[in-house]
């Protein structure tokens, strides 16, 4: 509005809540999509197949997604919907679908934090396994894997914070030690 002596100008900008993919619709993705949404995520979960893939076993997730998951991340790509806030978290335990949308994920230049499950034999497996699909070990080591903090958990829902734990602490720089063990700033603002 146009006053005679000046102008009072109000800004407000609010920047979409990041999101959270996750492959595979297992018991530790549906406990991952509850922590993530806790968290502020905007939650996907995508798996192939359609039997466990549904927004019934997901009631956390804003989107059930049933599609192979490296088709589905490249199209998100495509689209411009993945930046470096997106959390990409590969719960699937197979090769035929970790390699293909790791492949994809770590060829992505802006992504927030890639996570894969599995112990570590397999994780073994799979860096030979994208290797030979071509990628690099700068590639690879942008992937978390086993994926998580070490804190002891047995449980999916345990499991789930140890994951939303690693991924705040590389958001935002902390090292993931007790603060018994650190001086200075407890917590930081936002």
């Amino acid at each position: 509005q146009r006053q005679e002596a000046g102008m009072e100008v109000f800004v407000a900008s609010h920047a979409p809540p990041p999101r959270m993919l996750v492959f595979g619709a297992i018991d530790f993705a549906a406990a991952l999509a509850r922590q993530a949404a806790l968290l502020g995520y905007r939650v996907t979960v995508c798996d192939a197949r359609p039997v466990f893939a549904t927004a019934a076993r997901f009631p956390a997730a804003e989107d059930v997604v049933v599609d192979w998951p490296d088709r589905y991340l490249a199209a998100q790509a495509t689209q411009g919907a993945i930046d470096d806030r997106t959390a990409i978290c590969v719960l699937t335990h197979d090769p035929k679908f970790d390699v293909p949308v790791l492949q994809v994920a770590l060829w992505l230049p802006d992504v927030g934090y890639i996570g894969v499950m599995g112990s570590r034999r397999t994780h073994q497996d799979r860096l030979r396994r994208l290797r030979e699909a071509g990628l690099s070990d700068a590639e690879l080591a942008r992937l978390s894997s086993p994926i998580g903090l070490d804190l002891g958990a047995r449980t999916p829902e345990e499991t789930a914070v140890s994951i939303a734990a690693e991924i705040i602490a590389r958001r935002w720089g902390g090292g993931g030690r007790p603060l018994t063990e650190l001086g200075g700033r407890i917590h930081h603002e936002a």
